[in-house]
């Protein structure tokens, strides 16, 4: 290391006893057993059910109830604990109002710091105290730290007396027990596709930013909405169809401030002798703040999807390159027929009205409809929360992470049939696999962080609409979307949506190995944890012999007819690989004492892992060879000491 570096660290510390003192704290972090990771996937917007299976740690903090407790407490009384840990604002109130509430906080207290400290063994005190709310951590610390040996037994219940006797028992309950759930979850990947379907994507950003280690590899619908917050007309129409479609009104209008007046009047009158009946939204959750009219919410479903098809077939011509010309669908009906040529068959629509197109130029938007895209898009980039929630996401996020061995990414790495890597062209390079991933990366920061209305940046907004249903995107992986086949023929040949043959070739080990070379990782102890393609009813996650994980399990309704499921969650700690299968939430909400998921542990590891065996351990040396520098030049008298 250079004099200036070492100048620089000799500011943080000052002498060779404060340099040797770092030393010995940075040997002992690396001795601690490796924290626990979760890797969790599309949770299309069920914050309600995301909720759960993150205070639950998908079943781990039951795990450690009946580890501690299975032969000393019944099994009500370990159910009520799970229950209290997970869900306290339910459980308190209605303990509340019970005889012999005093009592009863005193052995929760108790049993739950029992299980907190269980959880924050694996953390150094320091980590632990982060944690901890301000106005409870130094009870919190002496609770979790105070030995039970017959010097500090009285102590330790004295505590406990007190804050019930002060009347604080609720709100300490209520913090032991976030700090509980806190020290279950170490590190949390997000597999992408936080949005669209569920109702409130937004309340499922909020609870991840307030994690401390958190991270996200992008998803084909976050990019959708990033398009429509960036300022893309094809974008936002797209988003707000899809919104509409699942009667997302709370979370356009209320969630994040988007305008649906100027649609709704539009819709109302311009569609006001049309019944739009396929184009009914899906009633899957109920608007709480912003209920809308069925037969309205149709109307302006119709009028935005029309507008979104010109929209995108004007995008299809600036760009012949993207190879999507043939799905610009409008130039493809033929009007006074009432029929649609595609694929080279031509089959009769089921809606024929279409008030606002002109045959002679399909993709021309009206005045009025391009007004409405005006202040729709103007409502998208101007949203405060989601400007906040990108600025989240973009820090927080990636195409891809390769994290302690794993390999992150949501979609797929785009393969030929051949089950070579397929080379892109991309801003007039031919890439593929690693590097393809790498370059759409930049893309999007180009987007995200480019000059407004700068060719580069424009380029970018326009290529983000490819990543959301282009054929060989690596967000995407199928051969379309078939939205307007859905909506305008009842012919199911012309739903059908090719998947890449990345997805067939991922049941091969070979392939999987080839994946993790292309990124720099061994097949010994690497692992790929994929999403974005629902694990259908029978089908195992597990694929490539054990070296890939699709864990798009379903915890969204919309998937559950297909699933069965309510999602998979893959848990990384010191002893093994597992995966937790979930319950669909609707019967976890009727049943809460029965929601322990399945878990099976895929792969357990050789010996415990430590801190040392993972990447923030490989941190850990580079700084602790750093410092032996540092001391070794403040003991060979090249720096003086000021300390």
């Amino acid at each position: 290391m250079d004099e200036t570096l070492l100048a620089l660290l000799a500011k943080d510390f000052p002498s060779a006893e404060a340099v040797s003192t770092e030393i010995i704290n940075l040997h002992a972090i690396l001795c601690l057993p490796k924290g626990t990771e979760y890797f969790f996937s599309d949770p299309h917007g069920e914050a309600e059910a995301f909720g759960h299976l993150l205070n639950t740690a998908s079943g781990v903090i039951r795990d450690k109830i009946e580890g501690l407790f299975a032969r000393s407490v019944p099994l009500a009384q370990r159910e009520e604990l799970s229950l209290l840990i997970t869900q306290p604002e339910t459980v308190l109130p209605a303990r509340a109002g019970q005889p012999g509430f005093e009592d009863w906080c005193r052995i929760a207290i108790y049993q739950t710091v029992q299980v907190c400290r269980q959880l924050a063994s694996k953390y150094t005190r320091s980590k632990v105290r982060k944690m901890m709310p301000a106005r409870f951590a130094y009870i919190l610390d002496e609770l979790l730290h105070a030995d039970t040996e017959e010097n500090k037994e009285e102590y330790y219940a004295a505590i406990i007396d007190s804050i019930t006797a002060t009347g604080i028992a609720v709100g300490f309950l209520t913090e032991l027990c976030a700090l509980v759930r806190r020290c279950a979850v170490d590190r949390l990947h997000i597999l992408g596709d936080i949005f669209d379907r569920g109702p409130h994507a937004d309340e499922i950003i909020e609870q991840l930013m307030t994690f401390p280690d958190v991270d996200v590899q992008w998803g084909n619908h976050d990019i959708h909405w990033l398009g429509a917050y960036l300022g893309s007309p094809v974008c936002a129409a797209s988003v707000v169809r899809l919104g509409i479609s699942y009667n997302n009104f709370d979370l356009l209008e209320d969630g994040y401030g988007i305008n649906l007046r100027a649609l709704s009047m539009f819709a109302a009158q311009v569609y006001r002798h049309d019944p739009c009946t396929v184009f009914r939204p899906h009633l899957l959750d109920q608007n709480t703040y912003d209920p809308v009219d069925e037969a309205l919410a149709a109307k302006m479903h119709k009028a935005i999807a029309v507008i979104q098809f010109k929209l995108e077939g004007q995008l299809y011509r600036r760009h012949p390159e993207y190879g999507m010309a043939e799905r610009s669908l409008l130039e493809r009906v033929d009007y006074r027929a009432g029929t649609l040529c595609t694929d080279g068959r031509t089959v009769p629509l089921q809606d024929r009205l279409f008030p606002t197109v002109d045959p002679a130029d399909p993709l021309a938007l009206t005045p009025e409809e391009q007004a409405l895209m005006d202040t729709l898009t103007l409502s998208f980039t101007h949203s405060r929360a989601l400007r906040r929630h990108f600025r989240f996401l973009f820090s927080h996020g990636g195409m891809y992470k390769i994290c302690n061995g794993n390999l992150l990414y949501h979609g797929c790495i785009p393969m030929t049939a051949d089950g070579a890597f397929d080379a892109v062209t991309l801003d007039g390079r031919r890439l593929s696999g690693r590097a393809y991933l790498d370059a759409v990366d930049r893309k999007l920061h180009d987007a995200f962080f480019g000059a407004p209305g700068s060719p580069a940046r424009e380029d970018a907004l326009d290529y983000i609409w490819y990543l959301w249903c282009g054929p060989r995107s690596p967000l995407f992986g199928k051969s379309k979307l078939s939205t307007f086949e859905r909506y305008f023929t009842g012919d199911e040949a012309l739903w059908q949506e090719t998947l890449d043959p990345y997805y067939t070739f991922i049941e091969k080990r070979e392939t999987c190995e080839k994946i993790l070379a292309e990124f720099g990782l061994p097949p010994a102890g690497s692992h790929i944890v994929n999403g974005h393609v629902p694990v259908r009813a029978g089908e195992h996650p597990r694929k490539g012999d054990g070296l890939l994980y699709i864990i798009d399990g379903g915890i969204s309704k919309a998937y559950h007819g297909r699933t069965g499921l309510g999602g998979y969650t893959l848990i990384f700690n010191s002893h093994h690989l597992a995966l937790a299968e979930h319950r669909p939430f609707e019967e976890i909400r009727q049943n809460p004492a029965a929601s322990a998921p399945k878990v099976q542990i895929v792969e357990p590891m050789p010996r415990r892992l430590r801190v040392a065996d993972t990447d923030t351990g490989a941190l850990l040396r580079g700084q602790i060879a750093r410092l032996e520098e540092l001391l070794a030049a403040y003991r060979g008298g090249l720096l003086p000491e000021r300390g």
